[in-house]
């Protein structure tokens, strides 16, 4: 099962506070380096790495000489805006020294509800990691709310993992791994090398938070394996202090605790978008258009002769023959508006019909699943 994780080629690292901050004492910068010196191996191998690091709170406490975590809205949120500029420049500078660039990414939970916003930052993530640059990702505390905070790094982990359809999520902690019971209560407690993220056993085994830095604790980072098991990403629960952590696991070596998905990333997806959404329009295709999707293609606009309904981008549409035949179903990479201007059009002239080009594709064969 390890070789889940050795042959992941896009994965989503997400580093905790307590070690970001060395238990709240300040920004690790030591700590920092390390990750960003194997994230470099892991680029140089191949593989896309995705950072979700907490952080900017705790590193906010400490420049303010707090050293108990706030519960005021208002409080966190100034200690996030102050703690986010020395945690951003600490990346740069450690990932410049490898010759690398990082991005700054600031996300809340509308971020990833809307579904146009939802596919701007899809876009946005995935064209960094084409162009090899290490995406930063953090929960936007300085205007978060109760209603549209994720409440923890690990569900925003889990959630990005889904966004980019990473094939693994690891998860560094202050915790070797799950354990059979609270090993800091427990003596007895074992170590859960592997198991199914859906087993719901493992909800019963976990803690809470390991220290009054951090925001989550076990059980959290089960929840966020049951997660990213949706989209068919495995999730790799380690120690993040032990010495090369990320390239040990990336590598198969047992370490830490293994949660695999019971799905491949497509099933799990084509079963989402088949199962959960409701269509807000339609696209009227051609044969050959309608034959393309059944041998798994995407739809592209050429194929398309009719637009009805009005959505935004994002939205969930069906794809119709003209006979009414519903052929599939899938996410519209357009609006219905910018649809319609593309009708019968090849992808070459999306730019110059438009005056803009976001995908090529009406619809990505990733975002669509046949009926």
């Amino acid at each position: 099962m390890r070789s889940k994780i050795r042959d992941a080629k896009r994965l989503v690292a997400k580093v905790g506070s307590a070690l970001v901050t060395n238990n709240g004492a300040g920004l690790d910068h030591a700590a920092l380096a390390d990750w960003a010196r194997q994230i470099a191996l892991l680029k140089a191998q191949g593989r896309e790495v995705a950072l979700v690091s907490s952080g900017a709170i705790a590193a906010g406490m400490q420049r303010l000489g707090w050293t108990k975590r706030p519960h005021e809205m208002h409080k966190l949120q100034a200690a996030a805006a102050v703690g986010q500029m020395g945690l951003a420049q600490a990346y740069e500078d450690a990932f410049t020294r490898h010759g690398l660039h990082t991005a700054q990414i600031l996300l809340t939970h509308e971020d990833l509800s809307d579904r146009k916003r939802y596919l701007n930052a899809r876009s946005t993530i995935t064209t960094l990691l084409k162009l090899g640059v290490i995406p930063i990702i953090n929960e936007n505390d300085t205007v978060v709310t109760d209603e549209i905070k994720f409440g923890d790094n690990d569900t925003l982990g889990a959630l990005v993992a889904n966004l980019i359809e990473a094939d693994a999520l690891v998860i560094l902690t202050d915790q070797d791994g799950l354990f059979s019971a609270d090993p800091r209560k427990d003596p007895t407690a074992t170590l859960i090398s592997e198991g199914q993220a859906e087993d719901l056993r493992y909800e019963k085994m976990a803690g809470g938070a390991g220290s009054g830095i951090s925001k989550g604790g076990m059980l959290t980072k089960i929840k966020a394996a049951q997660r990213a098991a949706r989209s068919g990403a495995h999730t790799l629960i380690a120690g993040g202090r032990i010495p090369d952590a990320l390239l040990k696991v990336a590598q198969g070596e047992t370490l830490g605790t293994l949660l695999y998905a019971s799905s491949t990333p497509l099933q799990a997806r084509k079963q989402w978008l088949a199962d959960h959404l409701q269509v807000a329009g339609s696209f009227i295709v051609d044969s050959g258009a309608a034959n393309a999707l059944r041998a798994g293609k995407s739809l592209l606009p050429v194929g398309i002769v009719d637009v009805r309904g009005n959505f935004e981008r994002g939205a969930a549409v069906s794809c119709q023959q003209e006979n009414g035949e519903v052929v599939a179903r899938g996410l519209s990479s357009y609006s219905s508006a910018e649809a319609r201007k593309l009708i019968r059009k090849p992808s070459s002239a999306i730019e110059a019909t438009l005056g803009y080009a976001c995908e090529p594709e009406a619809i990505h064969r990733d975002n669509l699943v046949t009926l």
